[in-house]
């Protein structure tokens, strides 16, 4: 049996994970060493007790690396392991790195240069609307945009790399063949297509409470940097945050209204330390060894075409009010202290400008192309 097949058996071993087996490997000498020793010399390994080497030895003969990686073929992903040339470098560095990668796509040399974007998945409009912006920026200046594939933040994220044409990759908290949410399974291939989606766990492994957290340990180990945009202060993307503060990678966070839960998290990562993100360059500037300051600029030939339209004082404090959430005509009306028949007056003139849209419930939010940071 060769080395590869090895680790992807031992992956697919129930309760035994990556420490256990570097340190197997470090007494025993290699992963195939670990398939073919008896207990008392898989317990020679510290932490490795009774309970674990049985483990082991009971499953070890029943599983087959070589059907695992057809099942992996039948829905076109591949596995690599930690002695492969693809295994992501960055990876290789963290205490606990994975013994197997599935993937779905390509990981490729310039994925080194990523940022992970993290948030709630209940997050406010102001939270979906920085994830999107942001990531479509870090792709449009080469940076590759790392996060979870989960509702909310992450979807934002994704998508907001792949409407910048740039690369992003997904990282599950459950089989490749049991991806969730479902309802981003288009997204996932669309992902595939520019970036990858990955997971450490087995084919038919279901996401659950506990392997959640656990990847996130991938996303940050991949990453650069970790930006934090929304997140309640035991939220999972502060586990996100604790893991690339011990894997020694820079921890953004993105500052909120004080009276939002999701801010409270974001928050106290900033009063600890965490590097308060308003805009792009408060994460370039992170990174200016790679991207010197006059190549930050996003090109304009690059952004979307939209029309060059002057705002009036009036128009700018209605752009302004908008850009955390969409409001009602008279929550808005209070906000920029105008009278109701002022306001709808600008607002027309905004929607024929195409700066706003008018929602359901007389409400209205900016337009796309202002939320992705095109007017400031």
């Amino acid at each position: 049996m060769e080395q590869r097949s090895a680790y992807i058996i031992l992956n697919m071993i129930e309760g035994l994970g990556p420490v256990s087996v570097r340190r197997l490997v470090d007494v025993l000498g290699s992963p195939k060493a670990i398939l073919e020793a008896d207990r008392e010399a898989l317990m020679e390994a510290r932490g490795v007790g009774e309970k674990l080497a049985l483990k082991i030895i009971t499953q070890r003969d029943s599983l087959n690396a070589e059907e695992e990686i057809e099942k992996a073929a039948e829905i076109n992903a591949r596995i690599i392991t930690l002695i492969d040339d693809e295994y992501p470098a960055a990876l290789k560095t963290i205490h606990d790195p994975p013994m197997v990668l599935y993937i779905l796509g390509q990981i490729l040399p310039e994925d080194e240069k990523a940022i992970g974007i993290v948030g709630s998945r209940a997050t406010s409009h102001y939270g979906l609307t920085a994830a999107d912006r942001l990531a479509y920026q870090l792709g449009k200046t080469g940076f590759t945009v790392i996060s979870g594939l989960a509702r909310g933040t992450d979807t934002a994220a994704h998508s907001g790399a792949l409407k910048g044409g740039g690369r992003t990759i997904a990282v599950l908290g459950g089989a490749l063949d049991c991806l969730y949410p479902p309802e981003n399974a288009e997204l996932a291939q669309k992902i595939s297509k520019s970036g990858a989606v990955v997971s450490e766990y087995p084919m038919g492994r279901k996401a659950d409470r506990m392997t959640f957290p656990y990847r996130n340990r991938i996303i940050s180990g991949m990453s650069m940097g970790v930006l934090v945009t929304e997140s309640a202060i035991k939220g999972g993307s502060m586990h996100s945050a604790d893991a690339a503060m011990e894997q020694g990678r820079t921890v953004f966070a993105l500052p909120g209204r004080i009276d939002t839960p999701g801010a409270r998290g974001p928050h106290m990562l900033i009063k600890n330390g965490a590097k308060l993100v308003e805009r792009i360059d408060d994460i370039l500037e992170e990174y200016e060894f790679l991207i010197p300051p006059e190549e930050r600029a996003i090109p304009q030939d690059k952004v979307a075409a939209r029309p060059d339209v002057p705002l009036s004082e009036e128009e700018s404090k209605v752009v302004d009010a908008l850009w955390q959430e969409p409001l009602d005509i008279d929550s808005l009306a209070r906000k920029v202290e105008m009278k109701s028949h002022e306001l709808s007056s600008l607002l027309l003139g905004l929607e024929m400008k195409r700066v706003i849209r008018m929602l359901p419930g007389r409400r209205i939010e900016l337009a796309e192309d202002l939320k992705l940071g095109f007017i400031n």
